[in-house]
């Protein structure tokens, strides 16, 4: 009869540790539909913005990535070029290049025979408008990074303010279960937000680091074919 009654005690407390569990877990669908009218549109504006930082990473860095490309010998091309006074065939060259450095070359190949000056000032010009278009909407994944885990964050206010407008409507008698569920999935805003800032600052980082190599590149190029100018002929 003990061992009976110790048995149906064990099988009730298994069950009661199933049921707690099951009652533990949640899924984000789940947290997202409980959230409430404020805190479904927060997370909708957040997957908004996540879906339009990601496009704007893929998108600058398939423009940087064929930026950066130039072949080995192009500085060799335009040396023999414009040595033997082939300045027309040097700036077909830069045009098939098409890449950043090539533009700032062929922008100096039609200044020559203008000072020295004029044609590193051109260059300098057609570089900043260069590295403009580099930087093209990268600013808004700074903006994404910066603002996604403050919006996360006001919805997780506001889903606190109305938890503790209903224990004050309710005269001090709410159910801390329903009181509790509302809190925390109040909280899921500011996950959803912090996901998105991160997501978006090191797609940002990553950017600006392709951005300088790319922008390196285009200062050497440069360099390179100003000391070609000065190179006695």
């Amino acid at each position: 009869m003990f061992l009976a009654l110790q048995q149906t005690a064990k099988v009730a407390q298994e069950v009661a540790e199933e049921l707690v569990s099951e009652e533990k877990t949640l899924s984000i669908i789940e947290l997202i539909k409980n959230a409430g009218i404020g805190g479904q549109v927060v997370i909708l504006v957040l997957l908004i913005m996540l879906a339009v930082a990601l496009f704007i990473y893929f998108e600058r860095l398939s423009a940087i990535k064929a930026a950066s490309k130039i072949d080995e010998n192009f500085m060799n091309q335009i040396k023999d070029h414009v040595s033997n006074g082939k300045l027309d065939a040097a700036k077909i060259l830069c045009a098939q290049a098409k890449s950043p450095a090539a533009r700032l070359i062929e922008k100096g190949i039609s200044r020559i025979g203008k000072p020295l000056e004029d044609i590193n000032k051109a260059i300098e010009n057609a570089g900043s408008l260069e590295i403009y278009k580099l930087e093209k909407n990268v600013s808004v994944l700074a903006t994404v990074a910066g603002a996604a885990p403050m919006i996360g964050f006001l919805g997780t206010v506001i889903g606190m303010i109305l938890a503790f407008h209903e224990m004050a409507t309710s005269s001090g008698q709410a159910e801390m279960g329903s009181l509790a569920g509302g809190i925390y999935t109040a909280m899921t805003t500011t996950v959803a937000g912090l996901i998105v800032g991160i997501i978006a600052y090191i797609a940002y980082n990553h950017l600006v680091v392709k951005t300088n190599k790319v922008v390196h590149q285009m200062e050497a190029k440069s360099v390179e074919f100003l000391d070609l100018l000065n190179e006695p002929l």
